[in-house]
């Protein structure tokens, strides 16, 4: 039984994330790299926030107090990742001119592809440290619940381990278009959203299951919004939706 539960909550995070990979990035070096070192950029958002509640001692018992920072700090990276990425953009476009695929060049001519790349770096990494503790518990010994905690706990985290890989792609489009275009006040509501997804989580600690409809249901109302404005950010239409559940190839794709 837990490993059943084990394989199922880990599909159910990573499933639809390593199907986006197999299809849009992992054909392309260039992305791979671009991915690779979104991923780095968190993980040093990760490096000083842990400094920093290793430092604050009389706060390491605050949970909120080190998820406020955590938070801060992963969109000061993403900021530096986006002033990193502008600045290597004339040898990036020098690179793909030497016989590079179609794919690597669309990536350097649509800054929505680099965007895209880069919040899904942020997003994976994220949800693979935010879950593989948790997926090391699931498979056991003992099943969670035995004791009176809620049974739901572990499927919780990954239905919102999958909405914030979803929410940092949408995030990464949406920040990276707003400083191209000096829309500051969409810069705001990225990290305001991210804040406020972020401090729902912390209704979890809660012993009552209802707590994780609480955080799990405006979570991904937040997703549903920034999926929409991330789309028609990079330019999606209402026709283009269309042809895509009806299976027809439009003038938009991320080939």
């Amino acid at each position: 039984m837990t490993l059943m539960e084990f394989f199922g909550c880990t599909f159910i995070s990573f499933g639809a994330p390593f199907a986006l990979f197999l299809f849009t990035i992992a054909s392309d070096p260039l992305r791979v790299i671009v991915l690779t070192a979104s991923a780095f950029f968190w993980l040093l958002s990760l490096l000083i926030s842990s400094i920093l509640w290793y430092a604050v001692v009389p706060l390491r018992q605050q949970l909120a107090f080190g998820l406020v920072f955590s938070v801060l700090f992963q969109e000061v990276f993403r900021f530096l990742f986006y002033k990193l990425l502008r600045k290597a953009d004339a040898g990036l476009e020098r690179v793909t001119q030497q016989g590079q695929s179609e794919a690597s060049i669309n990536l350097i001519h649509n800054k929505h592809i680099m965007a895209y790349v880069a919040g899904f770096g942020f997003g994976i990494i994220s949800g693979a440290f935010s879950l593989v503790n948790v997926l090391a518990d699931m498979t056991g010994p003992g099943t969670i619940g035995i004791m009176g905690d809620p049974d739901v706990f572990f499927i919780t985290s990954a239905f919102l381990t999958l909405c914030f890989i979803f929410l940092h792609t949408f995030w990464g489009v949406i920040f990276f278009a707003a400083l191209d275009k000096k829309h500051y006040w969409a810069v705001c509501l990225v990290v305001g959203s991210h804040m406020l997804v972020s401090c729902l989580t912390l209704l979890n600690q809660m012993s009552d299951p209802m707590f994780y409809l609480a955080t799990l249901i405006p979570a991904y109302i937040v997703m549903a919004i920034m999926g929409a404005w991330a789309y028609v950010t990079a330019g999606g239409t209402l026709e283009g939706l269309k042809g895509f559940f009806t299976c027809k190839r439009g003038g938009y794709n991320m080939n």
